[in-house]
């Protein structure tokens, strides 16, 4: 895996998103978010998260999914349950992950941050597959981008969100990221 220029990873699945937009000029991009997503929530494997990251979701499929209707959210990365990534918006492009969210006193995180999703719940652990997915995927995003703090979505929106959550062995990944 390599980043290009344009911010587009490598050797990845690649599913543009509409819900991304431009950074504010000069920023660097220096913070890492873990977040997770099931959609339904609980469930895994299905094609829901990449349609609510495309706008493509039938809000009517699913009871669940009626309190979606209009949201626009995305985020740079999703890595599934067997380990696949997918790239959403270009890591020079702001995506819609972090919502209302403050870092060491600086708000607005998706203008400096990368949102990484991976398939799972707050409760449940992550497979191998995606421990190293996201691992190899940190290492490059680390080398290219001056990364320097990685934070769990709760850690950027206290009280709002509890993503990765309770599932999410940090000791593990940090062992392996630095």
């Amino acid at each position: 895996m390599k980043v290009s220029k344009n911010g587009w990873v490598s050797g990845l699945r690649r599913l543009a998103s509409p819900n991304c937009d431009f950074r504010p000029p000069g920023t660097a991009i220096d913070l890492l978010v873990i977040h997770n997503i099931s959609l339904p929530p609980g469930e895994f494997g299905g094609q829901a998260i990449a349609e609510l990251f495309t706008n493509t979701l039938d809000t009517n499929a699913h009871l669940y999914f009626v309190q979606l209707k209009g949201v626009r959210v995305s985020a740079h990365f999703l890595i599934q349950r067997e380990g696949g990534i997918t790239q959403f918006v270009s890591c020079n492009q702001r995506a819609w992950h972090a919502g209302a969210s403050m870092w060491h006193g600086r708000t607005a995180c998706n203008d400096f941050s990368i949102g990484i999703e991976l398939e799972g719940t707050d409760f449940l652990p992550f497979s191998d597959q995606q421990y190293a997915a996201l691992i190899r995927l940190t290492r490059v995003l680390k080398r290219t981008y001056p990364i320097r703090e990685i934070a769990g979505h709760s850690d950027i929106a206290p009280g709002r969100k509890t993503d990765p959550g309770h599932g999410f062995d940090w000791p593990r990944y940090f062992e392996k990221v630095g």
